[in-house]
């Protein structure tokens, strides 16, 4: 498959890389709305830049959305609607509306469309999955040294949302009601989150997810009848 990406900052260069390593797709170049870095990043690994976007959409057969959150929308709208699968990092959308607005376009243009929720595929998390059944309570912490690149969102889209995912996939039942609360420390939005999830099975989650912490922590625990699963 022949694969563009859209944005070349920092987790962008990274997906290029990977991409051009890949055996399964054909990196076919870049766009980057910013055009003396998409020149410098053009210079500094050999990539093609693609100056104008549809020029780019028009050349492959996947777009790799790796732009702030808050253009994931209209990058992906725009790519779909001219018929091209998408990857789209995490969060998929600002909004729900948006999201939904996307699958509706993916299925009406039947195109595929990925979302870059990597901890899924985290070798700890794999590792103990098929072990994790029936929980009746989890407690997950994911603290990190404050990094303005993501602050464009909330703390739960740009860190939180990681272990909604991972509790979702593993808790098979029904949500039952949320109580949350977040503070916004140094930006304009939360920078730090607690989540208490209730599922109908009786199964309660307890989430803290905080971009303002002295050090790194990505924790989380499961407890079972059969057994106590902690994740590192």
């Amino acid at each position: 498959l022949k694969v563009g990406v859209l944005g070349a900052g920092h987790l962008g260069k990274i997906h290029l890389r990977l991409l051009n390593e890949s055996e399964k797709y054909n990196l076919i170049g870049f766009h980057d709305a910013d055009s003396s870095n998409g020149k410098k990043v053009s210079d500094e690994f050999g990539y093609s830049y693609f100056e104008n976007l549809d020029d780019l959409i028009h050349a492959v057969d996947v777009i790799d959305i790796v732009t702030p959150t808050l253009s994931h929308y209209e990058c992906a709208k725009r790519a779909i609607e001219k018929g091209k699968h998408i990857f789209i990092e995490k969060p998929i959308t600002h909004t729900i509306e948006e999201a939904k607005s996307l699958l509706a376009l993916e299925k009406e243009y039947g195109v595929k469309g990925q979302v870059g929720h990597v901890e899924r595929f985290n070798p700890a998390f794999t590792a103990v999955k098929n072990a994790i059944k029936e929980p009746m309570f989890i407690e997950s912490h994911r603290l990190a040294e404050f990094n303005p690149r993501g602050t464009d969102v909330p703390v739960v889209l740009d860190l939180m949302i990681h272990d909604i995912d991972a509790i979702l996939s593993v808790v098979k039942s029904e949500v039952k009601q949320i109580n949350a609360s977040g503070v916004s420390v140094i930006s304009q939005s939360p920078d730090i989150a607690n989540a208490r999830i209730e599922f109908v099975n009786g199964c309660v989650a307890n989430l803290t997810a905080s971009r303002i912490s002295l050090k790194n922590m990505r924790k989380s625990r499961f407890f079972q009848k059969d057994a106590y699963i902690s994740v590192d």
